[in-house]
């Protein structure tokens, strides 16, 4: 067992088992919309509401009144009527695009162009489609698993953020290699992590189940211990 797959291993029975985004393109394209500046429970609770007026398909969400739809986004939180935008916008995409699900399975040159132009996606947002919903195995770096990875010593240390992020990505991938079930447990329960308890500011290194393996953490608590 490789040294990321034996951290993850602890992290998940620390936190147990974690939702996981849809596995198909547009099912992760709706829970993108309704994740941007929205907490895990609103964005869940969205897409139940969703589910449940059965707008999760691209021709389904495309036919939905306005009404019901609003009513369901609504649930994520702020900025409801730019996600309803997104999502039209998006569903309109998809009903035009029929081979957009084949492309993204395809070589990732192809892949990550399919994916360009579409609301809502950025590149974290493209890399989550494509290790959810197209078996790609590319590692999604966002801001908490770049700060995970950096303070348990993968990557680069120092340097701009996007140096960070790729430089974060190759050393992780080394271990994790083109297993794409341990490509996706490593970004669920790092990201996660860096949500919930490896924080930026404050983090809370004395109940961290990984600070044996931090030399951050180590550092921290042994000042704060006065040693």
């Amino acid at each position: 067992m490789s040294r990321i797959e034996t951290l993850i291993d602890a992290l998940r029975r620390f936190y147990g088992q974690l939702p996981t985004p849809p596995r198909d393109p547009f099912g992760v394209f709706v829970w993108e919309v309704l994740s941007v500046r929205s907490t895990p429970r609103q964005r869940d609770a969205a897409f139940r509401a969703l589910k449940k007026i059965r707008a999760l398909t691209p021709d389904a969400m495309w036919r939905t009144p306005q009404k019901p739809l609003e009513e369901s986004v609504a649930l994520a939180g702020p900025y409801a009527e730019q996600r309803v935008g997104a999502l039209r916008t998006g569903a309109d995409r998809f009903r035009r695009s029929p081979r957009l699900t084949q492309l993204i399975r395809g070589p990732l040159p192809s892949a990550r162009r399919a994916l360009r132009g579409l609301p809502g996606i950025d590149q974290g947002g493209a890399h989550r489609m494509l290790l959810f919903a197209a078996d790609q195995c590319v590692l999604p770096v966002d801001a908490s698993v770049c700060r995970v990875a950096r303070r348990l010593g993968y990557g680069d240390s120092t340097g701009p953020a996007g140096k960070a992020a790729r430089s974060v990505r190759n050393a992780l991938q080394l271990e994790i290699g083109s297993d794409v079930a341990a490509c996706r447990r490593t970004f669920l329960y790092l990201s996660h992590h860096g949500a919930s308890t490896c924080l930026e500011r404050d983090p809370h290194c004395a109940i961290c189940p990984l600070r044996e393996a931090c030399a951050y953490g180590r550092k921290k608590l042994s000042i704060a211990d006065g040693r």
